[in-house]
């Protein structure tokens, strides 16, 4: 069964992935200007513990954002993001996660229960941040940001789970990475040392 759900997975990111206009690339990277109405980081969140998180204390660092699933083909991306975090986190990187059960209901815990599983599979040390939506009407202003207000190139909606966006230390959207980019990959990689220079 569960080589059926991970089956599942993956053949439905595939489709996703490659119906997302064609002007989206597997990675989309580049310095510009924003001039959209708002930045990721304007907004203020839920943690998993439903407190108030300001995201507007991450300026000055790279953020790489990141929808993320406990039950996706794509899961095991958590420890990647993990070794970003220890390796580049004191250069100031800051990942952050945000649960999302739109796509073929694979987050469906509570956020209790994501920080558990995170944790106990993972070791996830960075900000899992309380369950979200990604598309549609009740989509997160902090997607609204990264999808509708960032610059042309990086917009569209979300085609699966962990697709990743960076943000440079003005709060401006530079790169987004869809979910067949691992967090190790030289692409990403490189696009956060540029930032972080």
């Amino acid at each position: 069964m569960l080589m059926g759900m991970l089956s599942a997975c993956f053949s439905k990111a595939v489709v996703d992935l490659e119906t997302t206009k064609a002007k989206q690339t597997e990675t989309t990277t580049g310095e510009q200007t924003m001039t959209s109405k708002s930045s990721a980081l304007d907004h203020v969140v839920k943690d998993a513990f439903g407190e108030d998180h300001d995201l507007n204390q991450y300026r000055g660092k790279a953020v790489l954002i990141v929808n993320v699933a406990s039950r996706c083909g794509y899961t095991s991306q958590y420890k990647g993001l993990q070794e970003l975090h220890k390796e580049y986190s004191a250069r100031g990187l800051q990942v952050l996660g945000f649960p999302c059960n739109q796509f073929m209901g694979q987050e469906p815990g509570t956020d209790a229960e994501i920080q558990d599983f995170c944790r106990t599979n993972y070791g996830v040390e960075f900000p899992v941040l309380s369950k979200v939506e990604v598309n549609g009407t009740n989509m997160s202003p902090v997607y609204r940001s990264l999808t509708q207000d960032s610059p042309e190139t990086f917009q569209g909606k979300i085609g699966w789970n962990f697709e990743k966006f960076l943000v440079n230390k003005e709060g401006n959207v530079v790169g987004r990475f869809n979910s067949r980019i691992q967090p190790k990959d030289k692409r990403l990689v490189d696009a956060i040392e540029s930032v972080l220079q």
